[in-house]
């Protein structure tokens, strides 16, 4: 049983208001793809915002996460700016990487976001090297780091939950367990029921929830989060949820059945959490259009920030770059 009554009823909004906010800021960002707007890959987190608001809202602003190549709902509930955000994945100079990152690559350090990546697993071996600059640092700062089932079978997750392992280092690792890999069925490509487990062969905590419920979200990433800060080391949590669209927008789904996407729709987060809200008065119908239209408002404020700044110029390509003691860009 999820102690909801423990949660300040500002988080509880807070949680909504994150939730609707990635939603409206997913609408927006593929309607505008699908209208050519928008370069590159657009990867859309619909249906599994309330991973990110429930473990988000556990965390403090000087704690760190990496993303994934479906990363828009990490970075919103980390704090992200909507019009920096949305700049850079119209590819412009005002965004977060100065229209360099895209979609996939965003990344803000003073935010504590590490990056988004395009690369399966990829933010892993990242967030291993994070917890280990805290610990060295001796903060108690936390890393979590966000992943697809897709990654639990690549050699990173394995290396790096050994390695945060054999150090205790102060990590979260999130399995956003989806049911797709790509277009590959989760069942089809992994041997066991819950990944979680995978967890106890590196001798740490793992435990699996539903990734449609805030409040479980929520009550789990307190207990992995607070495990890490304390020093007792990396905690797994595998949330169940479902990728509502695509693997990228644009993606005819011919791998999966159109009746199993509209089933997983009923078991939405939003509407779910919606519902709790008004039973327990928290909010009323009246809050819920309020919250709703300032939310669509500031995304299409964002939009218009995006269409109205400049692309990054050609000569500027390889500005940014790391450099060398010997003078080379690299």
């Amino acid at each position: 049983m999820v102690r909801w009554k423990e949660i300040p009823k500002e988080k509880l909004r807070w949680m909504y208001e994150t939730m609707v906010k990635i939603r409206e800021f997913e609408t927006i960002v593929e309607q505008n793809f699908l209208r050519a707007e928008i370069p590159g890959f657009v990867h859309s987190y619909v249906g599994e915002e309330a991973i990110a608001a429930g473990i988000m809202a556990n965390l403090r602003k000087d704690d760190y996460i990496t993303s994934t190549h479906r990363g828009h709902g990490h970075l919103i509930a980390k704090g992200a700016d909507l019009k920096k955000m949305m700049a850079e994945i119209y590819g412009k100079k005002t965004g977060y990487c100065k229209g360099k990152g895209g979609s996939m690559h965003i990344a803000s350090i003073p935010l504590g976001v590490l990056g988004a990546n395009g690369e399966v697993a990829g933010g892993i071996p990242i967030a291993v090297g994070a917890g280990l600059a805290i610990k060295f640092r001796g903060t108690d700062q936390v890393v979590v780091s966000f992943f697809g089932d897709g990654a639990t079978n690549r050699g990173a997750f394995h290396e790096g939950l050994n390695f945060a392992a054999v150090y205790k280092l102060p990590i979260v690792f999130v399995v956003e367990f989806n049911e797709y890999a790509s277009t590959a069925p989760a069942r089809e490509m992994i041997p066991v029921k819950n990944v979680a487990i995978r967890a106890a062969s590196y001798g740490f905590p793992g435990i699996t929830i539903d990734g449609n419920n805030v409040l479980e979200v929520y009550e789990a990433g307190k207990m992995a989060i607070e495990w890490a800060r304390c020093g007792s080391g990396p905690f797994l949590i595998e949330a169940k949820t479902y990728r509502l669209k695509g693997h990228f927008i644009g993606d005819p789904e011919l791998y999966r059945d159109k009746r199993e996407v509209q089933e997983f729709w009923k078991r939405e987060p939003i509407k779910r959490y919606e519902k709790f809200l008004l039973e327990k008065g928290i909010l009323t119908i009246e809050d819920i259009k309020n919250i709703k239209e300032n939310i669509r408002r500031i995304v299409e404020e964002a939009v218009e920030f995006a269409r109205n700044s400049e692309f990054p110029q050609p000569e500027e390509a390889l500005e940014d770059l790391f450099v060398n003691d010997s003078g080379y860009d690299y």
